[in-house]
């Protein structure tokens, strides 16, 4: 879909990975750019997880790209840039903000060589502002633009998301900001910068809950129920059963009094849902913890009431739909062997996206795509020499 698409992807960490991988899923020709020592998530992976040394926090996000390994602080190196942007179409970032403006490849110095460029900058706060030097991360952006703030227990301290969630949602904003630009491009022939920020995500993220805080919502304290936020009736969360857990969400009082204890709700209506949902909520927990969870998954599925089990990875990665979607990618790389990520999240006509290409070794395409803008041999290997470029055989130059 993107085919003829041609980006180069400064990235690194889990934004602006995903951000490019989405893009490079959908067909753009992604070329990643790294120093000659390897990207940070080269070197870092979650629970230390790694496959035969290779580094699955890199794997799970630079599938169907090419890269290359350029020494950006040389003068050299910054002239092959600008040389390859001539020829493409999109650059994206996340370093620190003007990181790239000290390099010399910052969106007005590129736009002199290339005016129809379409420049994506991805960072904590913004390009600008009186956030600039502080650390953009998720787990802390998402404290900072209180989301953090809407989930966790009463009784314990706010909990931000158990996975990084602000990140890949500044993501996919990123690139839904490039493929608008591009198709805007061939309308009208203009460039664009975009600047994509966690932060603009994870307040992106909270839509709901402030659309109605900004306009006179009356928020509860963190529950100390089974209640999962701030702003919604009971039930609406997580409860307790005899042997385990179950999720009950938006259920009518009238179908709670036919599955209830008799008579428990009784002085309750509808409204007190609502406007009395902590007191309601704490009936719904007594209530839940009187019979097994299968016990009430049967009940529930006999009423057609909202609800869902509380699955662990294990349940998920053996569940039906899930498998049915074609979520899971398998991927057979030469060094980590069998690797399993999660695959692009769309269909497209019916279709799931696959693998064109494997996440790439540093430097792999190097002089690939070196030569596909000119250079020639000896070129390749004066440069390889100097430490301009690395490639897989510059050891043994």
């Amino acid at each position: 879909m993107l085919e003829g698409v041609k980006v180069l992807s400064f990235t690194h960490y889990l934004q602006g990975p995903s951000a490019a991988q989405a893009l490079a899923d959908l067909g753009a020709d992604v070329v990643k750019v790294e120093a000659p020592k390897g990207a940070y998530e080269r070197h870092w992976s979650g629970c230390n997880t790694y496959k035969n040394g290779v580094s699955v926090f890199f794997l799970l996000a630079n599938r169907n790209q090419r890269a290359i390994a350029i020494d950006l602080k040389s003068e050299k190196g910054r002239e092959i840039i600008k040389r390859l942007v001539q020829e493409y179409d999109v650059v994206i970032e996340n370093f620190r903000p003007g990181v790239m403006d000290k390099l010399g490849l910052g969106y007005e110095a590129l736009k002199e060589v290339n005016p129809q460029i379409i420049y994506c900058s991805c960072s904590g706060y913004g390009s600008s502002g009186p956030n600039l030097k502080k650390p953009g991360q998720d787990l802390l952006i998402q404290s900072m633009s209180g989301l953090a703030s809407l989930t966790g227990n009463g009784n314990t301290p706010p909990t931000p998301i158990g996975t990084a969630a602000v990140d890949q949602h500044g993501a996919i904003l990123a690139a839904l900001g490039i493929v608008s630009a591009v198709y805007d491009r061939e309308r009208t022939g203009q460039g664009h910068r975009i600047e994509a920020s966690l932060l603009g995500a994870a307040l992106d993220l909270q839509i709901e809950a402030l659309g109605y805080y900004m306009n006179g919502g009356q928020f509860i304290e963190r529950p100390t129920t089974g209640l999962s936020t701030r702003i919604h009736q009971s039930p609406y969360g997580v409860y307790a059963t005899l042997d385990g857990y179950i999720t009950l969400s938006l259920v009518p009082i009238d179908q709670l009094r036919e599955i209830f204890t008799p008579n428990v709700l009784d002085g309750y209506t509808a409204k007190d849902q609502m406007d009395d949902r902590m007191e309601f909520d704490k009936i719904v927990c007594q209530e839940m913890k009187k019979k097994t969870t299968q016990a009430w998954i049967d009940i529930l599925e006999a009423k057609g009431i909202w609800y869902s089990p509380v699955n662990e990875y294990e349940q998920v990665l053996q569940d039906e739909q899930v498998q049915y979607n074609n979520a899971i990618l398998t991927m057979e790389h030469p060094v980590a062997g069998e690797v399993k990520v999660l695959g692009h999240a769309n269909k497209y006509d019916g279709d799931t996206v696959g693998i064109r290409r494997l996440p790439p070794e540093l430097g792999e395409h190097t002089e690939e795509v070196l030569r596909e803008v000119g250079y020639q041999t000896e070129e390749l290997c004066e440069l390889s020499e100097e430490g301009v470029v690395w490639s897989p055989g510059s050891k043994k130059n």
